[in-house]
């Protein structure tokens, strides 16, 4: 053995053709004991001189695990199905490098699949990475009520919210508080003179844009103003698109608005479009707050006032929970609200 051992030695195989018994002759033991030495977790059962002579062994020849293979035998994968509802978003980056950042700690890669908000590549991108059998899914994707989640909660599959919650908070969630971010943004309008406030709402059924819709009814409420007919639009997704489409039917509806409040940072960019395009000026005719604080969205002109919290702790709260799930932790549904700031800049300026 040794003699083939010494044949072999430096003598580098192809990568897809090195096996473990390759590595295992080169050193001079059984499979199973290179099996346990290049394994971390099995390493303590084989003696400090076995474990670096069969580390260099496999070094030497340049084996990789066979991570499907390993996945058979140990029913894990240490991946992680990632569902993004849309990866131009700005927002989403440092949400997923938190998220990947602590996923890493402790041994798991994440494999992102991006839906584009539609409903059926959602289904199938889900159905992708369950064949590739990852451990479990962080969706940023779900809605107040989504087939996907029923289909998760009936094979068991450990399953965490991102930016995103339940509509009967039974899975665990890591979320912004919508409702306490809005009233910052109405109480800071307030605050400046204005007393004619437009909303341009998200869509509803996702908890991010009915979160921040309800927020803005209650908040408009308790400063005892009214939200007339016209004030309020629904955006179909959350894309300056339809930013701009919400913003023309509030100026189309009649009234003068003072200000527009935007569900988020992308339907406020679109707000602006249509500012400009109607001859109007931000902050001197309309005041303009978005949501999210979105990755350079202070280099607009004029800079956006908008709701901050930290995009990077939302992700690696997400990994969090889901790691506790997959060590067996509580099966109880916890979900985390991260506190929002409001970041005011000059977008928004005081009514005489």
């Amino acid at each position: 053995m040794l003699a083939a051992a010494a044949a072999t030695k430096g003598a580098l195989l192809p990568e897809s053709a090195v096996t473990l018994k390759d590595v295992a002759r080169q050193a001079g033991v059984h499979p199973a004991t290179a099996s346990r030495a290049l394994n971390p977790e099995t390493r303590l059962l084989v003696s400090e001189e076995t474990a670096q002579r069969v580390l260099a062994a496999a070094a030497d020849l340049g084996y990789r695990p066979n991570a499907v293979a390993r996945s058979l035998r140990t029913r894990r994968s240490n991946t992680v199905g990632v569902l993004i509802p849309d990866l131009n978003n700005p927002l989403f980056p440092p949400i997923v490098r938190g998220l990947a950042d602590r996923l890493e700690t402790d041994g798991y890669v994440a494999l992102i699949g991006n839906t584009d908000g539609d409903e059926a590549r959602e289904r199938r991108v889900y159905e992708q990475l369950r064949a590739r059998h990852v451990d479990g899914y962080v969706l940023a994707t779900a809605r107040l009520r989504d087939p996907l989640l029923d289909d998760a909660a009936r094979s068991g599959l450990p399953v965490v919210l991102m930016n995103r919650i339940a509509a009967d908070d039974n899975f665990p969630s890591v979320t912004v508080d919508n409702e306490a971010g809005i009233r910052l943004v109405v109480d800071h309008l307030v605050g400046l003179g204005h007393r004619d406030i437009a909303y341009i709402a998200g869509p509803q059924d996702v908890s991010t844009g009915l979160a921040r819709y309800r927020g803005f009814r209650s908040a408009m409420a308790d400063a005892g103003l009214a939200v007339p007919d016209g004030w309020v639009t629904f955006a179909r997704a959350f894309s300056i698109e339809e930013g701009y489409r919400c913003a023309r039917e509030v100026l189309a509806a009649g009234g003068q608005c003072t200000a527009v409040a935007a569900g988020n940072d992308m339907l406020a960019v679109g707000c602006y479009l249509a500012l400009d395009e109607a001859g109007l000026s931000c902050p001197a005719d309309i005041s303009v707050v978005g949501f999210n604080d979105m990755p350079f969205i202070d280099m607009l002109r004029p800079p956006l006032t908008t709701v901050a919290f930290s995009h990077y702790q939302v992700g690696a709260y997400a990994a969090e929970l889901l790691i506790e799930r997959l060590n067996g932790g509580s099966s109880l549904p916890r979900v985390i609200y991260v506190m929002p700031d409001l970041i005011i800049r000059g977008s928004t300026g005081q009514r005489s």
